[in-house]
């Protein structure tokens, strides 16, 4: 297979997104445990989150034993200047979401968040790095929505309320953002740099740790223990190895393609849901999770295909695509 400038090749990439995203589905659920063994709110989930992952990535980078051929890395101020923007857009997609669903409840938020996410990158990628979806790549993304708002209204719904729908769209336009920046910085290297993202994480925390001194940083609990333990699993698996997976894998995979990935967090949610957390297994989250997961499939195939093709990146149909100016 191919390697894009990052020297990853792009059906690792693919792997990595859906490990991430598998990932991510635990992180609703083990916060919905948090919630129920103290009174941590979610800004300060967010930031405890993004210390933690911060954290662990550092000290990997730290253990790493280091190569007789070191990569080249970006310059000093290049780098920051790149987590800087992923890390602002990686807070906006976190707080913007969590706002969202204290807005307008859990299901409309995610359908918002999740739903317009992948439009908006699938349009980003197009005006601005020149990625084309093809009509099996649109298919792909329309039956991706749809799972997504069968997986999600189909188990209960709620009420729309603007404010909601807002913010829900910030998060939404974060994470595409964020998105799109690691997609157009991998094509020149340095995207899924292991520094640039504890750099991403850094910055995130800054950016949070107004909001959660505001809601407070230490939780009341009557069992430390089990909270400790659910903050070290958020941190560590859908967080530190999660993103740092989603990072190096955005580098390489089409922008479109990386958004339609990511909506295995919902599945996983779904699973989780109704596996610790007592909910019941209905026909909408089982017709919602076939729809996301043949969407997934069929866009990874794809992109396997135009891999394999040649080299660089390729639309929905196969062709080879002009590369973007950085």
């Amino acid at each position: 297979m191919s390697q894009a400038s990052s020297g990853l090749p792009v059906g690792r990439g693919l792997l990595y997104l859906i490990v991430a995203g598998t990932a991510w589905g635990t992180a609703g659920a083990a916060g919905s445990l948090v919630y129920r063994v103290s009174d941590m709110g979610p800004a300060a989930l967010s930031f405890w989150r993004c210390v933690t992952g911060a954290a662990l990535l550092a000290g990997v980078r730290l253990l790493r034993p280091r190569t007789r051929r070191p990569a080249p890395s970006l310059p000093l101020a290049r780098r920051l200047l790149r987590a800087c923007a992923t890390g602002a857009g990686l807070a906006v997609f976190q707080t913007a979401y969590f706002a969202a669903v204290e807005a307008t409840g859990l299901a409309v938020a995610t359908v918002v968040t999740l739903g317009a996410g992948p439009v908006l990158i699938a349009l980003g990628a197009r005006l601005t790095l020149g990625e084309r979806l093809g009509r099996g790549g649109a298919a792909a993304v329309g039956g991706a929505l749809a799972g997504l708002g069968v997986l999600v209204l189909g188990n209960g719904g709620g009420e729309v309320r603007p404010l909601g729908v807002l913010l829900a769209l910030a998060s939404a336009a974060g994470y595409g953002a964020m998105t799109l920046l690691t997609r157009r910085w991998g094509r020149s290297g340095g995207a899924g740099d292991a520094a640039t993202t504890v750099e991403t994480f850094a910055v995130c925390c800054v950016c949070l740790l107004p909001f959660a001194l505001a809601e407070g940083l230490v939780p009341h609990t009557g069992d430390p223990v089990r909270l400790l333990a659910l903050l070290a699993w958020i941190g560590s698996v859908p967080t530190a190895l999660a993103y740092a997976l989603y990072f190096a894998g955005a580098a390489v995979v089409r922008s479109a393609t990386v958004s339609v990935i990511m909506l295995l967090e919902p599945v996983g949610a779904a699973v989780l849901a109704v596996a610790l957390l007592g909910e019941r297994l209905t026909a909408a989250t089982c017709l919602g999770a076939v729809l996301l997961l043949g969407s997934v499939t069929g866009l990874a195939l794809a992109e396997a295909r135009g891999i394999r093709g040649g080299p660089g990146d390729h639309d929905g149909a196969g062709h080879a695509e002009e590369p973007a100016v950085v």
